[in-house]
């Protein structure tokens, strides 16, 4: 089984594909927002390179600039897409997307297109069927988390005074996108670094701040993560997979999302994610402190639940926080990341006032799904991040989650657009659309992959040719393994790139 979690195309895009923007949608206005990682906001809508007299055919929202614009430049952007725009004629769109959406080898398709403003239907094949989502799971997940701690909310790694002298308590609160190194302000994975709290702290010892008194001498380092509670692997993972890296112990801090390099996403992950990070802090503690005439004693001591300093009354030494919400919702879309995506929805279980547990996560995702006014009573759900081959979703519940974030009241939501990967261009589907049946949708379509062994999904939205947005799901299961169905998904999105289908 090999789940969707190989992220392509994460690092910097290069040349003058590094300011790929999104489309956000509100009622019908466009506006352009910066994607992931600190990439420059560029106005006009990005799609691949086409030949020079593209621009005289093409319409505006699908033209390509011929050079970037500068961050802050609101001139030549998207105009509002137009409510009079027609809509594709479901009998046209159907006969195109029965032509493309046909498995290779064994297993079945099923789908819905659906325009996003109004919700109506133009093509559906079996959309109520309940079907393994793969890594589709993640957009309930981005939602959820959007609406119960929003897209502004950071989490903070703090180092608090200890119960002895000279003891220090590194306490996770969630971020498990933490750098080993200094804090950068610009990143979303290492926006806190541990360095930076290491030297904070050596200097709120040294400065006696906090009420503790000026410390001299050697520290200790204690470590608290007891933010969430439950096992932390559900029986719902393969070992198998747990042991191939896709998949590892939750903890409500870890470096790297629980990597031990961050340039690789790939292989056997930490299984104790907390204590690494803490190992890293001491170290990072121990060479802040020597000109400060501090020595850090060997080894992290784990604190038992309940004897660590309550959070609320302890002495806040130093701090560091994460990149917001929204930004580490739209990394997880982007790397389809699922420890990221089971530790948001921990999050979110716990700012929904439940305990920091899986099936926590799982019954608040559930409950801000449905209250989000998708039909939840088929839905079944073993994990947040779609590693499990038992949840069942349909494509027209995808759908509804994906209109939602498109087009619905809550603009909450919205923060999720950003994230989608763009087709030929970022994220899991960086390296997809570069065959001439899908070249059409490349950079045009923006959509959340799922990729498992017998399972593959595709769900998102594109503004077709006549300027309507469009949401779709496609979702295939019981495929051959190794078949290239993948194909067969690219090419029925760029179908709906190149509508209007009259």
């Amino acid at each position: 089984m090999k789940p969707s979690t190989s992220p392509a195309g994460t690092g910097p895009v290069p040349g003058r594909f590094r300011g790929i923007p999104a489309l956000l949608l509100q009622t019908f206005l466009v506006v352009a927002v910066a994607l992931p990682a600190g990439i420059a906001i560029a106005p006009a809508f990005l799609g691949p390179d086409r030949p020079s007299d593209a621009s005289q055919t093409a319409p505006p929202w699908q033209q390509v600039p011929a050079t970037l614009s500068a961050p802050g430049n609101d001139s030549g952007g998207i105009g509002p897409l137009r409510d009079t725009a027609p809509v594709p004629a479901g009998a046209a769109l159907s006969a195109k997307l029965n032509e493309t959406l046909k498995t290779d080898g064994g297993g079945t398709f099923t789908g819905i297109v659906q325009d996003a403003a109004t919700g109506q239907v133009l093509f559906d094949r079996a959309a109520d069927k309940a079907r393994v989502p793969a890594s589709n799971m993640k957009l309930l997940t981005a939602g959820a988390a959007l609406r119960v701690l929003g897209p502004d909310r950071r989490f903070s790694t703090r180092a608090v005074a200890g119960p002895t002298p000279g003891s220090v308590v590194l306490t996770g609160g969630g971020d498990v996108l933490l750098g080993a190194g200094e804090s950068d302000p610009g990143a979303v994975l290492g926006r806190a670094g541990l360095a930076t709290l290491a030297q904070a702290t050596v200097r709120a010892l040294q400065d006696g701040t906090a009420g503790t008194g000026k410390s001299t001498g050697t520290v200790s380092v204690l470590l608290d993560d007891s933010l969430f509670s439950g096992p932390p692997l559900s029986q719902a993972w393969s070992p198998e997979d747990v042991a191939a890296g896709e998949m590892a112990p939750l903890y409500p801090l870890a470096l790297n999302s629980a990597r031990f390099d961050p340039a690789k996403t790939t292989g056997p992950r930490p299984q104790d994610a907390a204590m690494t990070a803490a190992e890293a802090f001491a170290a990072r503690l121990s060479e802040a402190g020597a000109a400060a005439g501090l020595s850090v004693a060997p080894g992290v001591t784990r604190v038992r639940p309940g004897t660590s300093p309550d959070s609320t009354q302890a002495k806040v030494l130093a701090e560091v926080q994460s990149a917001t919400v929204g930004e580490q919702v739209d990394l997880m879309l982007q790397t389809s990341d699922n420890y990221l995506a089971e530790v948001m929805g921990r999050m979110t279980a716990l700012g929904a006032g439940r305990a920091g547990s899986g099936d926590d996560a799982v019954a608040a995702v559930l409950q801000q799904v449905k209250d989000m006014g998708v039909p939840t009573d088929e839905l079944r759900a073993a994990d947040v991040s779609g590693l499990a081959l038992a949840n069942r979703v349909s494509a027209r519940q995808l759908t509804d989650v994906v209109r939602a974030m498109t087009s619905g009241a809550d603009t909450r939501l919205r923060a999720a657009l950003a994230g989608f990967p763009v087709a030929g261009l970022t994220g899991t589907l960086g390296d997809r659309y570069t065959e001439a049946a899908s070249a059409a949708g490349a950079g045009l379509v923006r959509a959340k992959t799922g990729t498992l062994n017998t399972v593959i999904a595709l769900s998102g939205y594109v503004v077709d040719a006549d300027g309507r947005l469009l949401v779709f799901s496609f979702v295939g299961n019981g495929l051959t393994p190794g078949a290239a169905n993948k194909a067969a998904l690219d090419r029925s999105a760029s179908v709906l790139a190149g509508c209007g289908c009259r």
